[in-house]
């Protein structure tokens, strides 16, 4: 540490990995700095720590403040700064092991549920409950992009939803007639395998259009991107990616180059 308070300093979560069952989690998130790791990594998962309100990325960290100070705006920032956790007291530890939980209730958690598991009232749990939700609905928690020159990544997309014969007859007379896909949801995914990190977004068709938007909002410019040969991605995508392609009527993988 130097005289100002400015250091750098060790990952302290790369000696266990990412907690699967609830005791791992409970355990993982009882260590401060471990915490701390966690939720830098997901909101800059490139590790490249840029400032929330001018996205330069030349900065310092205080490690006896845990924040940042941005050279350029000549402000500080936290890792709350222009999150869901932005202006509020509970802490990090209390906010990832609810992100945990909610991600991880098959059918949900409730307020009062999630009230006694971190130890907060229910009013405090709905807030964060009620917050988390809010940033699944826009499926990101920033919008840093993944990928970058020698990175591989794979797109495509898939259609989920029940099968029309075991839909309540209702249901099943609407969607009779209307093809294969209308009572399906339209879920396009983008694998980054250098962070092993999948990104998910429902939309509403399979258009050239619609499906390489997403890959430019999601992907940085340069990354190699393996999709399959569907018309949507036969076009435009080699300006900005280096783009090849696995035809699924002849083989699923072709060296490198497969999908999800």
């Amino acid at each position: 540490m130097c005289s100002c308070g400015i250091v750098f300093y060790m990952d302290a979560t790369s000696h266990l990995p990412e907690p699967k069952t609830l005791q791992e989690a409970v355990v993982y998130f009882s260590d401060p700095d471990r915490c701390f790791e966690y939720a830098k990594k997901m909101r800059w998962p490139d590790g490249n720590v840029v400032c929330p309100r001018c996205s330069a990325a030349k900065n310092s960290f205080i490690k006896t403040r845990k924040l940042w100070f941005c050279y350029a705006c000549k402000r500080q920032f936290t890792i709350k700064v222009k999150t869901i956790m932005e202006d509020s007291p509970i802490t990090l530890d209390k906010w990832m092991m609810a992100f945990w939980l909610l991600a991880n209730a098959k059918n949900g958690i409730s307020s009062h549920e999630l009230g006694r598991a971190l130890g907060v009232t229910q009013t405090t749990a709905w807030f964060m409950l009620q917050r988390i939700r809010e940033v699944m609905k826009k499926h990101t928690f920033d919008t840093t992009k993944i990928g970058g020159e020698g990175n591989e990544l794979e797109a495509d997309e898939t259609f989920v939803g029940g099968v029309t014969k075991n839909m309540h007859k209702g249901r099943r007379l609407s969607v009779e007639g209307k093809g294969p896909y209308q009572n399906k949801t339209i879920v396009q995914g983008i694998l980054d395998r250098n962070l092993r990190k999948v990104r998910a977004q429902v939309v509403p068709n399979v258009t050239r259009e619609t499906l390489q938007d997403q890959i430019l909002k999601n992907v940085k410019y340069g990354s190699t991107v393996y999709t399959d040969n569907a018309v949507a991605y036969d076009n435009g995508m080699q300006r900005r990616f280096i783009h090849d392609v696995v035809n699924k009527t002849e083989t699923y993988v072709r060296g490198r180059v497969h999908v999800m």
